[in-house]
């Protein structure tokens, strides 16, 4: 590169915005800014490289290179990033030094570095790690890079895991795909079968709890209820209900027959319960928060972040974290007083600097080192009203009062128990409930009825609680009392909850919590940070996996199981509730709120078995994520030329698994797949055939069935079979509407207060259907939902969108037909 004024430091920003903030710290005339405004290179497709490489030929593959080549990448509108590349090669002409300032995570030292490397730059580099862009961490973080000579050794060792990571996505998602859809993928499938290093462990995991729901069978249990009365007038129901559960009905009844007539003391026991605040947000709860809260999808709630964090309101989004820094402990009391600024209805919650509640620990929310990012928490720098939109403003402040929570005292609960115990001929039994009241609010008080018990673990059937009640009447240590007449209740056992939307990402990073295998559990353990144990993917990439098993047909949202697959092993299981709108299901279901469930498909069941089949440590989650683990070492490595050598021993191990994996499928027959999910579905139906359909079912007290409302084809069979037949057309005369037609059209025509059914609309059958078209209210949200979720673009014309480089990188060049 060429050299002309000397000692030129050119800082490379990810953003505009960015670059506007640090401006205003420097403005020596040997400095120089440039922004990149996202990724500027984009990885070459199969047939830019080869053009032989753009046929789907199995005695192609592997398909691998050494190094993927890269070219200039479009903006979103399809512009060229030539400009901007030759832009900042002439702004580098006779710089010295670099100082890297794009988003401190792998993606952002990836965007600057391969420009730099691209353009040949050969200079210093150092990293600024920002991680927010408020003045007080801008100083910080200048500070940090002061004392840090090697700050870029270490950043190009994250660039290098960067890289791996790209390098294992292009070669198993297109040697992937194309293996497993030329010699697996069902021949009623049109679509490719697309693979995945990350997707496709997550589809298995998301597949096995989907056979443990399907395979359920619910059991009913029994619990003994037994009212007592005591010598002071006091009355309550004991009950008993061990977490052994009675599913014998003559085991319940012994006991309950013992119990009548029962007289005693009774043992109270009193305790106050702390309850410490939940911890801070990292980006995968704060997705499953504001996906339960307020039905954002991940990936809405990383935009919202990512453009606060932009605008100095937030600390870096893309963090695996809960806790802080305790270095950060001591800005404590001026981000509160700002909060209360901001919220001034939590105003007089806010406590004075010497009332901050700092907790220390892996159990609190400050350790010495919380990991390569900390928690998401709000900055000195607040929004003002009107400053953000509706939907950023309420992400902002969900994450200020977890802030603010954080930093209060426990909430304590007055927790009583009262029991008894019964002689029977099974053995003395327990009969007992609890009561609890709030005997001081502590944190809950800023979310008030909103504080809730700890999340429950997704893709885990519910758990069983004690019995228990709010206030209980008063009953003295020892009082004598007397029983009633005890009772048997029943209820049943119920399947694994869905997991959720909002809660996948979780899932993904918090594997530990789906596995019960003590061996298993410690494979994922992860010495190196105990708070952030290994999972599947990256915080910044695991919102992006859903939307591709969705779009390659393998899961759907919010939708019901299979008619096939709704009874247990035997049939002998009750037929479940389907999801509705704005809800999810609990048995089968998922959390509360507006946060869809996710149901695997015939076709993703299929894909996970063949894939099984063949190879499977692509079919192990925890497999994944003990090589994740793997990865993420490149990236530690201490010194530029370990990271090189980490990245190359890598690529021979990804080529060699690439070898393993085409020759396992070599050979192999296709895969089977069976119920209604095996042919893709066709052209959507047209809102006056769903109409219509809706109408008959409710008319007939039909079941409507899976697909009608996005399959013609489902549709027209379901109105063939139940709609009136119309009288035979006599030859050249015109084709006449049916009679369901013509009530349904009549129907409409009272509706819309018109005086009669046009005359043409009782006589054509193509006049009637338009007037249909025309008239036909939409089909009710319950009877769509009962129907199975329609195709994105139903009902109008498809459009194929321009694509970025990056989508085109994951689209064509990873598995798509060119």
């Amino acid at each position: 590169m060429a050299r002309g004024q000397a000692g030129r430091t050119l800082f490379f920003f990810e953003k505009p915005s960015a670059m506007r903030e640090l401006q205003r710290f420097f403005r020596a005339p040997t400095t120089v800014c440039i922004a990149a405004e996202g990724h500027l290179l984009a990885a070459q497709e199969p047939a830019e490289i080869r053009p032989a490489w753009k046929a789907w030929r199995f005695e192609d593959l592997p398909i691998a290179v050494d190094e993927i080549p890269l070219c200039c990448g479009q903006s979103r509108s399809g512009a060229s990033h030539a400009a901007r590349i030759a832009a900042i090669r002439r702004a580098l002409d006779g710089v010295e030094r670099v100082i890297i300032a794009t988003d401190p995570g792998r993606e952002g030292s990836m965007i600057a570095w391969e420009v730099l490397e691209h353009l040949g730059y050969r200079g210093r580099v150092d990293r600024l790690r920002l991680g927010a862009l408020d003045e007080v961490s801008i100083r910080r973080a200048f500070a940090a890079l002061g004392r840090d000579p090697d700050s870029g050794e270490r950043d190009y060792a994250a660039y290098q895991e960067a890289l791996c990571r790209r390098y294992e996505d292009w070669h198993l998602g297109l040697n992937g795909t194309r293996a497993v859809s030329l010699r697996l993928r069902p021949a009623a499938f049109r679509e490719p079968w697309r693979f995945g290093g990350v997707q496709t462990p997550t589809l298995a995991l998301l597949a096995d709890l989907e056979r443990r729901i399907r395979d359920f069978v619910p059991r009913e249990f029994f619990r003994v209820a037994l009212p007592v009365a005591t010598v002071s007038g006091a009355e309550l129901t004991l009950w008993h209900a061990p977490k052994e559960r009675i599913f014998a009905r003559e085991e319940a009844e012994a006991i309950a027959a013992a119990a009548r007539g029962w007289a005693g003391p009774l043992a109270v026991a009193e305790r106050d319960v702390r309850r410490p605040p939940p911890r801070l947000f990292s980006k995968d709860t704060l997705a499953r928060r504001c996906a339960k809260s307020f039905g954002f999808d991940p990936q809405r709630t990383a935009s919202l972040a990512q453009d606060l964090y932009d605008r100095g309101f937030l600390s870096y989004p893309r963090t695996e974290s809960e806790h802080l820094p305790e270095s950060q402990s001591g800005d404590a009391p001026a981000v509160l007083a700002a909060l209360g600024a901001s919220l001034p209805d939590l105003a007089g919650l806010v406590p004075a600097p010497g009332a901050v509640v700092l907790r220390r620990g892996p159990r609190g929310h400050y350790v010495k080192d919380p990991g390569e990012h900390h928690a998401i928490v709000p900055l000195r720098k607040v929004p003002r009203p009107g400053e953000v939109g509706p939907e950023a403003w309420r992400l902002w402040e969900l994450v200020a009062k977890a802030f603010l929570a954080a930093h209060l005292p426990d909430g304590i609960d007055a927790r009583t128990t009262v029991s008894a115990e019964v002689a029977t001929a099974l053995g003395p039994k327990r009969f007992a409930v609890t009561g609890s009241v709030v005997r001081a609010p502590g944190w809950r008080a800023v979310y008030g009825a909103e504080a809730e018990d700890e999340e429950p673990v997704p893709g885990k059937a519910k758990r069983e609680d004690e019995p228990s009640a709010g206030r209980l009447p008063p009953v003295a240590p020892g009082e004598a009392a007397r029983a009633g007449e005890a009772r048997v209740e029943g209820a049943m056992t119920e399947p694994p909850r869905r997991i959720t939307r909002g809660e996948l990402p979780v899932v993904m990073g918090r594997l530990i919590d789906q596995v019960e295998d003590p061996a298993l559990k410690r494979a994922l353990e992860n010495p190196a940070n105990p708070n952030e144990p290994r999972g599947l993917g990256t915080a910044a990439t695991r919102d992006a996996v859903l939307p591709k098993l969705e779009k390659s047909g393998y899961v759907v949202l919010g939708g019901a199981l299979p008619a096939d697959a709704r009874a247990g092993a035997g049939g002998n299981a009750p037929r479940r509730r389907r999801d509705t709108p704005g809800r999810a299901d609990r048995g089968g279901g998922g959390a509360r709120g507006r946060d869809p469930t996710i149901t695997v498909t015939e076709a993703g069941l299929a894909f996970i078995d063949a894939v099984r089949r063949v190879f499977p440590a692509y079919g192990d989650p925890v497999g994944r994520a003990v090589f994740e683990a793997d990865l993420a070492e490149i990236g530690r490595a201490a010194t530029r030329a370990e990271a090189v050598s980490r990245a190359e021993t890598f690529r021979q191990r990804t080529r060699a698994r690439l070898d393993a994996l085409i020759a396992a499928v070599a050979g192999l027959e296709r895969a089977a797949v069976e119920g209604p999910a095996a042919a893709p579905a066709g052209r959507p139906p047209s809102d006056a055939m769903v109409a219509f359909a809706t109408a008959l079912a409710a008319r007939k007290n039909l079941p409507l069935p899976r697909g009608v409302a996005r399959d013609a084809a489902v549709c027209r069979r379901f109105l063939d079979a139940h709609a009136e037949k119309r009288e035979p057309t006599a030859p050249g005369a015109p084709r006449r509407p049916t009679p369901a037609m013509l009530r349904y059209a009549e129907s409409l025509a009272r509706e819309a207060g018109l005086p009669d059914l046009p005359e043409e609309a009782r006589t054509e059958f193509a006049a009637c259907r338009a007037f249909l078209d025309a008239h036909a209210r939409p089909a009710p949200a319950e009877a769509r939902e009962r129907a199975g979720p329609r195709r994105p673009g139903a009902g109008r014309p498809r459009r194929r969108p321009a694509r970025s480089p990056r989508a085109r990188t994951a689209g064509t060049a990873l598995g798509e037909p060119a």
